[in-house]
C-alpha cells in the first residue's frame, strides 16, 4: 500500500493514468442497454461478461428462448441486456435480455411512426376486436383492429398468418407501451395511385354495363364496375319514383347498366345514375288513367309487398293489402317472384309526390261482392267452422274463399254464449243467417240464433204491471231464477224485487220448482229486455185492497203486515 501514499512517486502517477484511460471507455450505468460476452453456459442459465462489471450477470435460458434467441446460446455471442441494477441486496447483478429487446423495438417503432414509414410484421394471432402482429426487427407485440386488415370485408385471414408484410403505424402510446397498425392503409396506399389511373378512363356522359350491386347505405347504393372500381349511385338518381332505400329497388349481386354523371379526380369518386338511362315518365304520366289495367313487372319483393316496374324508371309499391281481396297481409313472396308480369290497376297518381299507387287485387271479382249478389241480408247459408277464437267462429261460404264472423252471442237465445260456444269444433257444419254485409270494409256477420223461433216473441203481446206465472229453477243470494209458463226463457228476479218488506226479500224463502205469480216492472220489445217483480205485484194488490176496501176488519186476512195501518190512515182522512 505504500505505492499509492506518494502520488508524486513516478509508479503512482503511472498506475493514475491507466486507471483513468481504463474507467473512461466503459460506462456502467442503471437503466441503460449494454452488451455482454457469454462465456459461461449451464443447464439452466448463460453467464455474461461484462467489463467493468465486479460479478457475471445471469440469464434464465428460457428466457432467451422464449425470445427466439435459441440459436445465439453460444460461447462468445453477444447479447444486449438492459442493468436493472448494478447490485442488489444479495450483491448480484440484475439485467434483462427481454426489456432490452422490448427497448430496443419501441425506440424503432417510434423512428418509424415520426418518418411515417412502414414496417415489417407478421399477423401470429387473433384476438378480440382484432390481431396481433410482430415485429419482425424487434420482436415486438402490436395490435392490428379487424377493420385495418384489409379494405375490404374477409371472412377468412388463414392466407395471411405468419406471413411477413409491410404495416403502417397508426398511433403510439408511450406512457403504456402500446402500438396500433394497418394493414388496410398499405394496401389503399398502393390502390390510390392505380385508381387514379382507373378514374381517368372514366367522362361524364360514359355508360357503364352490368354493375354488380355490392352494398347499400341510407343515402344511396354502391356497385363494383369491373372488379377495379366502386362508383355510387345516390339515392335520387335510382328511380324517378320516390324510393325510401335502395335495397328496395336493387338486390346485391344484380347487374345494372349505369350512366356517368360526375368525375371528381381529387376525391378519386365517380358518380353514377340508374334513373337518367331512361326519360322521366312524369314527363307523360297523363298517359296513364285511374282504374284501368296494367301490365307491372315485379322487380323487388319485401316483406310489406312487392316492388313494381310500370315502365323502365316508373317504380311502384304495391302494397300486401292489396295484393288479395280475402288473405289478410299476405307474403307477396308466396305469390309471386322477380320477373313476373302481374295485372294491376292503377288507384292513385300524385305527380307533385311523384308517386303512383296500385293495386293487384282490383283486377279480381271481389268475393264479398259475389257473396252480397248470391247470399243478400236475412239468406240462410250453410258454413263450416274453420277458424275459432274465445269469442267468436269464422265459418267459410261453399267455395266463394270469404269468412263470415259468427259472434257467441248470436249462437242461443237460451244459454250463455261464450259456454255455447265450447260446444263447437272446426270442420262442424252450421246453417246460418246473413245479418249484415259491409263490402267496403270486406266484412260478413251471420247468426245461428236468428234461424231458430225466439223465446221472447211471447212477450210481444205483454205489458208493464201484467201479472205472469213463473217456475223456479234456482235461487242464490242474488235473487231467484225463473221461467215464465209457455216461454223458454230463463229470466233473474232481483233480491230487491222479491217483496215489499226488506224482512221477507230472502230468496231462501222459496224452493226450486215452485210456482209463483209475479208482475212484469220493465219492458222493451226492440232491446229484448224484460224485468219481473215479485214486489211490484205486491204492490198492485195492496193499492187494489185499499181501493176495495174501506174497514180496518177487511183487511185481516191479507197477506200484509202493513194493510191495518194503512188503513186508519184512510179512514183518518
Amino acid at each position: 500500500m505504500e505505492i499509492y501514499k506518494d502520488l508524486k512517486n513516478p509508479a503512482s502517477k503511472e498506475f493514475e493514468k491507466l486507471l483513468n484511460s481504463q474507467l473512461s471507455k466503459i460506462n456502467i450505468e442503471e437503466g441503460k442497454i449494454i452488451e455482454g460476452k457469454i462465456n459461461k453456459i449451464t443447464e439452466k442459465f448463460v453467464f455474461l461478461y461484462i467489463e467493468g462489471l465486479k460479478s457475471e450477470p445471469v440469464l434464465d435460458i428460457n428466457e432467451l428462448k422464449s425470445m427466439g434467441l435459441s440459436e445465439n446460446i453460444k460461447l462468445g455471442e453477444k447479447i444486449s441486456v438492459l442493468l436493472e441494477k448494478i447490485e442488489d441486496k444479495n450483491g448480484e447483478v440484475i439485467v434483462s435480455a427481454s426489456k432490452a429487446q422490448k427497448i430496443k423495438g419501441w425506440d424503432k417503432l417510434v423512428e418509424a411512426y415520426e418518418k411515417k414509414e412502414p414496417i415489417m410484421g407478421k399477423i401470429t394471432s387473433k384476438c378480440k376486436g382484432g390481431c396481433i402482429v410482430e415485429h419482425l426487427d424487434t420482436g415486438s407485440l402490436m395490435f392490428l383492429p379487424g377493420s385495418q386488415i384489409s379494405d375490404k370485408p374477409l371472412r377468412d385471414i388463414s392466407h395471411l398468418m405468419n406471413e411477413p408484410q409491410k404495416f403502417a403505424l397508426i398511433k403510439l402510446d408511450k406512457v403504456r407501451g402500446n402500438a396500433c397498425v394497418s394493414r388496410r392503409e398499405i394496401i389503399s396506399s398502393f390502390k390510390k395511385e392505380d385508381k387514379a389511373k382507373i378514374i381517368e378512363k372514366y367522362k361524364v356522359g360514359d355508360i357503364i354495363e352490368n354493375a354488380e350491386v355490392k352494398g347499400y347505405s341510407s343515402f344511396g347504393c354502391f356497385f363494383n364496375v369491373n372488379n377495379e372500381l366502386d362508383v355510387l349511385v345516390h339515392l335520387q338518381e335510382i328511380s324517378y319514383s320516390r324510393v325510401n332505400h335502395p335495397d328496395e329497388v336493387f338486390n346485391i349481386g344484380e347487374k345494372h347498366n349505369l350512366k356517368v354523371i360526375s368525375v371528381d379526380k381529387d376525391k378519386l369518386q365517380v358518380g353514377c345514375s340508374v334513373k337518367q338511362l331512361s326519360p322521366d315518365p312524369f314527363e307523360h304520366i297523363e298517359n296513364y288513367e285511374l282504374k284501368k289495367v296494367y301490365k307491372a313487372k315485379v322487380v323487388k319483393i319485401m316483406d310489406f309487398g312487392a316492388f313494381c316496374e310500370l315502365e323502365p324508371g316508373l317504380t311502384t309499391l304495391l302494397h300486401s293489402s292489396e295484393i288479395s281481396w280475402t288473405k289478410k297481409n299476405v307474403s307477396a313472396k308466396k305469390m309471386f317472384k322477380v320477373g313476373d308480369e302481374i295485372d294491376c290497376v292503377i288507384t292513385e297518381i300524385d305527380k307533385e309526390k311523384r308517386r303512383v299507387a296500385i293495386s293487384h287485387r282490383l283486377t279480381q271479382e271481389n268475393p264479398f261482392e259475389t257473396f252480397e249478389k248470391k247470399y243478400p241480408v236475412n239468406s240462410i247459408v250453410e258454413g263450416v267452422v274453420v277458424n275459432k277464437n274465445e269469442y267468436s267462429l269464422f265459418l267459410g261460404i261453399e267455395n266463394l274463399e270469404v269468412d263470415a264472423f259468427l259472434h257467441c252471442n248470436d249462437l242461443t237465445y237460451l244459454n250463455n254464449g261464450e259456454e255455447e260456444l265450447q260446444k263447437y269444433k272446426k270442420g262442424d257444419k252450421i246453417k246460418v243467417k246473413v245479418l249484415e254485409i259491409k263490402t267496403t270494409e270486406q266484412k260478413i256477420r251471420v247468426g245461428l240464433k236468428q234461424t231458430q223461433p225466439d223465446p221472447f216473441d211471447w212477450f210481444r203481446n205483454k205489458k208493464i204491471n201484467q201479472t205472469v206465472t213463473v217456475k223456479i229453477i234456482s235461487t242464490d243470494n242474488k235473487g231467484l231464477t225463473v221461467r215464465p209458463e209457455g216461454c223458454e226463457m230463463d229470466l233473474i228476479i232481483k233480491k230487491n224485487q222479491i217483496a215489499i218488506n226488506p224482512a221477507d226479500a230472502r230468496p231462501s224463502r222459496f224452493t226450486d220448482g215452485d210456482r209463483i205469480d209475479c208482475a212484469i216492472l220493465d219492458l222493451d220489445v226492440d232491446k229484448r229486455k224484460v224485468s219481473l217483480s215479485i214486489k211490484l205485484l205486491e204492490e198492485i194488490e195492496k193499492k187494489e185492497a185499499l181501493e176495495k176496501y174501506g174497514a180496518e176488519d177487511s183487511g185481516k186476512n191479507l197477506p200484509f203486515s202493513s194493510l191495518s195501518k194503512d188503513l186508519d190512515k184512510k179512514g183518518k182522512k
